[in-house]
């Protein structure tokens, strides 16, 4: 959703290449015991869109860059897409086994493959409309992947590609449900879609904020109504997570009332046919990410938001503050202990025990 954009503003300044060492260490109360936080870089920089990749943390950023963090070299290697004289924002990222691919926001929308091995860069997909704005890419397996925009006529903008992401095909609008009016999508941390196995699910946000479920890879679809705030063009989900193919979780909140805590976590655990509020005046406010704990049994939460980095143990009912950085967007575990998180002007990892 284009309004997002104003918040992380683009930053075109020059590039640091600056490895930290600095590193704070914050005392939890249950669960794990404590977390330790290592800056890997910092730099004049907007990241919404990280994945992990063996020993590499790859990541879309502002001002049309890309690249990696070597946790093992401790090392950056950054990049730049040129085209034309368009200052490209990549806040979708996802990755097949060969490729990395990259898709930026608005108008044109422009999506990128990239050799993990050279690094070489590949247009495979091109939009031209003055609506399009795609807000986030997932792979099923190494062939098959999706891409979920905002509306250009009355439904979703959905791209897929069979063929690895060579080639990407829109999907018709009669194959899929329609919007409401004002409902749309939050490019705010890649985490609007969720994979597990063949079934789907697309998050919405604006007028309306809903589920969004399909049960195999994208060619039939169902439409879930969330209890999550609504009504405003600012308001909704803004992240999801599965931990498993029944249950999940929902978060986001009202953008314009970030510390506004009711209304703006839910859960399944049917797959997403049902969803119900949770921890209700508690934790945070506006969510721009959450991730499920790996190994947690579905009870272990972290999210990142307005009001910093907040963990939950049972669920999402109650929450302990973990760190009060409100300048991280999204986050992505490597594995139970440790995470990696990115947002304004820098990326840390995490490490909880």
């Amino acid at each position: 959703m284009k309004k997002v954009i104003l918040f992380c503003g683009v930053f075109i300044l020059f590039i640091s290449f600056k490895t930290l060492n600095n590193s704070t260490k914050t005392t939890m109360y249950s669960g794990f015991t404590s977390m330790q936080t290592d800056t890997l870089f910092e730099d004049k920089i907007s990241i919404r869109a990280i994945l992990i990749d063996k020993n590499k943390v790859w990541y879309g950023a502002d001002n049309s860059r890309f690249g990696y963090y070597d946790l093992d070299k401790k090392e950056k290697f950054e990049e730049h897409i040129y085209r034309d004289t368009l200052k490209l924002e990549f806040r979708s990222i996802a990755q097949t086994s060969k490729d990395i691919f990259l898709l930026s926001v608005g108008n044109p929308a422009l999506l990128y493959s990239v050799s993990k091995k050279t690094q070489k860069t590949k247009l495979v997909y091109k939009e031209i409309n003055e609506r399009v704005f795609y807000d986030s890419m997932q792979f099923w397996n190494d062939k098959e992947g999706i891409a979920i925009g905002d509306p250009t006529e009355d439904t979703f903008s959905i791209i897929i590609t069979r063929d690895g992401g060579e080639t990407w095909t829109k999907l018709l609008s009669d194959k899929l449900p329609t919007n409401a009016k004002g409902e749309s999508a939050f490019a705010a941390s890649n985490s609007n879609i969720v994979i597990k196995g063949d079934d789907t699910w697309l998050v919405s946000g604006g007028k309306k904020s809903r589920v969004f479920y399909s049960p195999d890879k994208g060619k039939t679809w169902k439409v879930i109504e969330t209890p999550i705030v609504q009504g405003k063009t600012m308001t909704g989900i803004f992240t999801a997570d599965f931990y498993d193919s029944k249950h999940g979780f929902i978060a986001g909140g009202d953008y314009e009332l970030p510390n506004q805590k009711t209304n703006n976590k839910a859960f399944t655990t049917d797959g997403g046919k049902t969803w119900e509020l949770i921890g209700q005046g508690m934790g945070f406010g506006y969510a721009s990410c959450v991730q499920y704990v790996p190994g947690g049994n579905g009870k272990e939460i972290i999210c990142v938001g307005s009001e910093g980095i907040q963990y939950s143990q049972n669920g999402g009912e109650n929450w302990t503050q973990l760190s009060t950085d409100s300048k991280l967007f999204t986050i992505r575990f490597i594995n139970r202990n440790t995470a990696i998180a990115a947002g304004h002007n820098k990326v840390i990892r995490l490490r909880f025990k």
